[in-house]
């Protein structure tokens, strides 16, 4: 491929890629997307593509994050699970790591993160990128040379096509009882976009909070909605006497219905709260024709694993691949890292009044 080019766009330079492209690097890598983050905190977005005469063959969007506490780097899907990169051939997709690599030597980053589902991204290329009848396939998910997966997030994919009577068969007896349960216990889910704003922020900033964990403003949210239209939904689960349960975001690309966030608050669990959640999120959208129900990331051997595997989803390892500094080791931001334990714990005994204003600021940080 002599011929291949990778190109820098400009940041307001409008985009022309193809159908097949965008669907596969999900909604993150839509302006949609990136524009939130530019919009709400300042983040410079990087947006490069590789191109042939028959057109644009790959595109890789990255954030530029800085921030005092957490550090200088590039990311793709901020603030997402994965997504934002995807291409139709090996060469395509070296050639954008390796501009990556260079923008991120050029900006002084301390890495680049680059985090996709790589059965998804490799459009039209299977499970190898290999083009040497000579050699064995090698799986798509290896990094090239100069990047390091760091395998710790899957993502759940729960197919919509059955009826929702075959698909609450084909959970176990448990689970099965446990919805049911959940269907009597005062629970009531509404589905809505801007009208649904001051309560989604109230359930996901609470829960959140209870995790140890800060959020976003209520603007950030606004602004998702907004960029979005009618692809996004928020739900708000209530409780008896109408109070605030949990909350949720999803977001509609293709035949794929995502959930972006869905907390459950602490005191309803026992009560299967989140079972009830799920539960309608699953009838809601397979109602609407969606063909996928993406449950979103977990870490692995997370308590949030093990609740997302008991609705029977296809369970794919997200790449997560880093170009790091010589010598230096991945940056672990994550609730699992030995660096958050205390902060996760001191977060949760700090009141509403101190979390709701620094919350913004520190979770800019962690794209």
């Amino acid at each position: 491929m002599s011929d291949l080019r990778v190109r820098l766009l400009l940041p307001d330079e409008p985009t022309n890629w193809p159908e097949a492209l965008t669907r596969s690097a999900t909604f993150t890598v839509l302006d949609a997307w990136t524009g939130i983050s530019r919009r709400i905190y300042g983040f410079p977005v990087h947006r490069l593509e590789t191109e042939q005469e028959s057109g644009v063959n790959g595109i890789l969007s990255l954030v530029e994050i800085k921030h005092p506490l957490l550090g200088h780097y590039l990311v793709t899907s901020p603030f997402g699970s994965y997504g934002g990169f995807a291409y139709s051939s090996p060469e395509a997709r070296d050639a954008l790591l390796a501009a990556a690599r260079q923008l991120g030597d050029e900006l002084g980053t301390e890495y680049v993160n680059v985090r996709f589902d790589p059965g998804v991204s490799a459009v039209g290329l299977g499970t190898a990128l290999s083009t040497d009848p000579a050699e064995p396939p090698a799986p798509v998910d290896v990094p090239p040379e100069g990047w390091v997966q760091d395998p710790i997030y899957s993502t759940f994919l729960m197919d919509l096509t059955p009826d929702t009577d075959t698909l609450l068969h084909q959970f176990s007896s448990d689970h099965r009882n446990h919805i049911r349960k959940s269907l009597k216990r005062g629970f009531a889910a509404k589905f809505g976009h801007l009208d649904l704003l001051d309560d989604a922020y109230e359930g996901l900033a609470r829960s959140m909070h209870e995790l140890g964990s800060p959020y976003h403003s209520k603007a950030y949210l606004q602004s998702m909605a907004e960029a979005f239209g009618e692809a996004l939904e928020f739900m708000v689960l209530y409780g008896p006497k109408a109070k605030i349960a949990g909350a949720g975001v999803f977001i509609a690309h293709g035949s794929v219905i995502t959930n972006l966030h869905l907390n459950i608050m602490r005191r309803y669990r026992s009560n299967y709260a989140g079972e009830y959640a799920y539960w309608k999120v699953i009838e809601r959208y397979h109602e609407k024709g969606f063909q996928v129900f993406d449950i979103g990331r977990s870490l692995i051997g997370s308590g949030n694993e093990s609740f997302k595997m008991k609705w029977k989803p296809r369970s794919q390892l997200l790449a997560y691949w880093y170009a790091l500094k010589p010598g230096a080791e991945l940056p672990h931001i994550n609730q699992k890292s030995p660096r958050f334990r205390f902060a996760i714990a001191t977060w949760k005994r700090l009141p509403a009044f101190i979390i709701r204003p620094l919350g913004p600021y520190l979770i800019r940080g962690l794209a």
